[in-house]
């Protein structure tokens, strides 16, 4: 027989056992249905026993569920089907727990990033059979665990680098403490005889023009006999024995002429199916099939004459990364499901992403995470799981952190979208400038993991990936790990103690985190905080700002550029493009510095629930500003205006495969529309490359600051330099009128301006719950037009772009409010 799966799924049920402050309605309820995957806090949800955690300020009245022991019980019927091995697998249990089966415990367990798997076949009756799990509470767990391998710097109100959970399930300066237990990941029953495959890890590389794989296979057995392994991949298909009571074998398939997986903007991201199985004289006893790729990947740290490059390099290729931070989707993390990762990823695409690095506080993602990448050519970084603190190198702790980073490098390198392994977040810096040596007086703080552990591990499991210590890190240790001069480097100064055109002091190699803070869509923020009346420092909002003097920084980081709005709609506008504006100003700073700058990537993409914070977009899954920017700014052929001492100059950035040909026409123009100065520059950039046009003083030196603007313009893209910001700038309300039509595509808006209008948004997450806008932020002389088109699942009316709060410019902050006339009208069939 072949192993048969039986998924142990439904008729589960939760009981809350010790614990402080539990409500006393939930301990009338007693048992309630419980769903799995899932998790306690989730649970009580579904039976009405508690309210949304992601509501108003209900995380705070919820904190009893992390110090609350919970039982999952499950009574199942299992008939005997004459398998020689009947196994139960957990492929994730959050995370103190232990399991029992017909009364006799079976496993004991302590780590959420791990599958466990435990023989049962004589435990099991044949019958009626009654399974528990039994959740210790984490919060008070992992004060034991800090107390018995004594306390270590970390940056949390609980001591998560004690305890192999979840770091931000104890909450984070974007997210919500819910400290959670549960099964949260699926749980089953597997029957099986003779042999299974324990694991396939199959090493791909490429020789001349071939493919070849080395496919790792491990065995448990539950006979000696000889046993085949038979892998087939290209139409290819290579058999080799294994003895009687061995147990593994390597199978080397050569693949001729091979197609190679590229990354978004370099080829198809082509991937080969490889059928791995194993057979006895019964037949075959198990198989397994995955989907792999054929890539080479190199880190480049060569010194050179400005320091130490982070340079990455796919099939030989330099990759300019256009990147963005992921953290888990949702702080319930087995809400997700694929179609979410689908709409995630497909956003970081809509932003021109090519890179997406898996934060080390977060997960080790799923399966569906990274086979939406491989398909879709999207490049992944996944950190190890430690973050901004220091980490006993002793076991318990030790054990486990090596078993659970074995397992997920042998899981996740067969994904050819993952190019780097990355030791830990923070840690090396935080060692070297947080001052952690004093307050560890000796003890150890993870070093062993980074350096040693983590960097044999992927040698002996993934050679075709990448590994890097740290992030930030130096190469060769030649300085502190956040000089920008060297590697990697994370810039947090600014958002923390500087305003955001000081990213332009920067001349960093390789930004792997930075960012700058604002707030949710309206939507998303009236529908999780209910304060009446709702405020920047109203109670509910004050719960979802999570960041550390958060609303100062925001505030002193927007009154160099606007005025603090007092109306609330407009508060959030302000501080969302303050946002945007922020984060597009260091990325085409650090994209005009290409090649000494090697890539970006910023903090973050996604929330994990409805939060103030530094995502482009936020917890309900709806775009801010800031993705925009990021998408402008990403954008395969950009066209930016940087200063250049006291110059200024244009610079062209070439990320596709073909040159850049045309002209490129400077032009200094006043707000009223008139050309003051203007030169035509004839283009021809490179494929992969930048290229800088010095702007002459006619189109560079101003007559009125408050009033001219510099536009450097192309058929494929339009740079802007405005002399004086938004609160200096000689700006009227904007006017325009409004042309809305619906067609096939959804709403098609044209604005046309009658005014200088700055920053043109169309802010409509409040017109339907799923309505998204092609683009943002575009900046209009008088008489010109710009095309949006709205998608929704709902018919869109053209009159409700006339909402408060639908139409927004920067003009508005310092203007006052835009002046604007809607027109619907059918489109002729040449326009549609």
């Amino acid at each position: 027989m072949t192993v048969h799966i039986r998924p142990l799924h439904d008729g589960w049920s939760l009981r809350a056992g010790e614990g402080r402050n539990v409500p006393a309605a939930v301990r009338a309820a007693g048992a309630i249905p419980a769903t799995v995957p899932g998790s306690a806090t989730t649970d009580l949800l579904a039976a009405g026993l508690i309210d949304d955690p992601f509501l108003d300020d209900n995380e705070r009245l919820q904190a009893w569920i992390g110090a609350t022991d919970f039982a999952y019980a499950l009574d199942f019927e299992w008939h005997d089907d004459g398998a020689e091995r009947v196994d139960l697998v957990f492929d994730g249990l959050d995370t103190v727990a232990t399991v029992s089966l017909n009364g006799k415990p079976i496993l004991s367990v302590r780590n959420q990033h791990r599958s466990y798997r435990v023989p049962v076949r004589a435990q099991l009756g044949d019958g009626s059979n009654e399974l528990r799990v039994e959740f210790s509470a984490p919060v008070p767990a992992a004060d034991r665990a800090a107390l018995e391998l004594g306390p270590r710097p970390h940056v949390n109100h609980h001591p998560y680098n004690a305890l192999r959970k979840m770091a931000s399930s104890f909450g984070w300066d974007w997210g919500i403490d819910t400290a959670t237990s549960g099964i949260w990941r699926p749980v089953r029953l597997e029957s099986w005889s003779g042999a299974r495959l324990a694991a396939v890890r199959p090493v791909p590389r490429i020789d001349g023009g071939d493919g070849v794989v080395d496919v790792h296979v491990e065995l448990e057995r539950t006979a000696n006999e000889p046993v085949r392994v038979i892998a087939l991949v290209g139409g290819v298909e290579q058999i080799v024995p294994v003895t009687a009571g061995a147990d593994a074998a390597v199978v080397t398939v050569r693949v001729p002429e091979v197609q190679r997986w590229w990354p978004r903007g370099f080829g198809d991201p082509h991937r080969y199916t490889l059928d791995v199985s194993v057979e006895d004289s019964a037949g075959v006893r198990d198989a397994r099939q995955l989907q792999i790729g054929f890539r080479e990947v190199r880190i480049d740290t060569t010194p050179d004459a400005d320091g130490t490059p982070l340079r990455v390099l796919v099939n030989d290729r330099l990759v300019y990364v256009r990147g963005a931070n992921w953290i888990p989707d949702d702080a319930f993390p087995h809400r997700v499901d694929r179609a979410r990762y689908e709409r995630r990823i497909h956003q970081a695409e809509t932003a021109n992403v090519n890179l997406l690095r898996v934060w080390g506080g977060g997960l080790y993602e799923s399966e569906d995470f990274y086979d939406l990448c491989d398909e879709r050519g999207m490049l992944t970084w996944q950190d190890f799981l430690l973050a901004c603190a220091a980490y006993a190198e002793e076991d318990p702790l030790r054990s486990e952190i090596e078993a659970e980073a074995r397992e997920a490098v042998t899981r996740l390198a067969t994904h050819p979208s993952l190019i780097v392994l990355n030791g830990n977040n923070e840690n090396l810096e935080g060692f070297e400038e947080w001052g952690w040596p004093a307050r560890l007086d000796g003890a150890t703080w993870g070093g062993f993991y980074y350096h040693e552990l983590f960097p044999a591990l992927v040698a002996e499991l993934a050679p075709h990936v990448a590994y890097t210590p740290g992030s930030p890190f130096t190469p060769g240790g030649v300085s502190r790990p956040n000089d920008p001069a060297h590697g990697s480097v994370h810039i947090w100064d600014l958002w923390n103690r500087r305003d955001w055109p000081d990213y332009r002091e920067y001349r960093p190699r390789f930004v792997a985190e930075f960012g700058w803070q604002g707030p949710p869509t309206w939507a998303t923020l009236t529908r999780s905080v209910h304060d009446n009346p709702l405020s920047p420092v109203s109670p509910g909002l004050q719960v979802h700002q999570k960041a550390i003097d958060g609303d100062v920084k925001l505030t002193g980081g927007l009154v160099a550029h606007t005025p603090v709005p007092r109306d609330m709609r407009d508060w959030v506008w302000a501080m969302q493009l303050n946002q945007a504006r922020a984060i597009g100003t260091a990325l085409e700073h650090f994209r005009s510095l290409a090649p000494l700058n090697a890539g970006a990537i910023v903090w973050q993409l996604n929330d994990d629930w409805p939060v103030v914070s530094w995502a482009a977009v936020d917890g309900d899954g709806r775009e801010k500003p800031l993705l925009y920017a990021m998408r402008h700014a990403f954008a395969d052929r950009l066209v930016t205006i940087q200063p250049r001492g006291d110059a200024l100059a244009a610079i062209l950035s070439n990320e596709t495969e073909t040159a850049w040909s045309g002209e490129l026409v400077l032009e200094r123009v006043d707000a009223e529309g008139a050309v003051l100065a203007t030169e035509t520059v004839t283009i021809d950039v490179a494929p992969r490359v930048a290229a800088t046009v010095g702007l002459p003083d006619s189109i560079a030196t101003p007559g009125d600051p408050a009033s001219e603007l510099v536009r450097a313009r192309t058929e494929e893209g339009t740079g802007w330099w405005f002399f004086a910001d938004l609160r200096d700038a000689r700006l009227e309300p904007a006017r325009f009128d409004v042309l809305a039509a619906t067609t096939g595509e959804g709403l098609r808006v044209e604005v046309t301006a009658r005014t200088l209008v700055r920053d043109l948004a169309l802010l409509v997450d409040t017109l339907a719950p799923d309505a998204v806008v092609d683009d943002a932020l575009v900046h209009l002389l008088p008489g010109e037009t710009a095309i949006f088109v709205v998608a929704s699942s709902e018919q869109i009316a053209a009159d409700a772009l006339a909402e408060r709060g639908v139409v927004r410019t920067g003009n508005d902050l310092v203007a006052g409010a835009a002046s604007l006339t809607i027109t619907e009208s059918e489109l002729a069939e040449e326009r549609a």
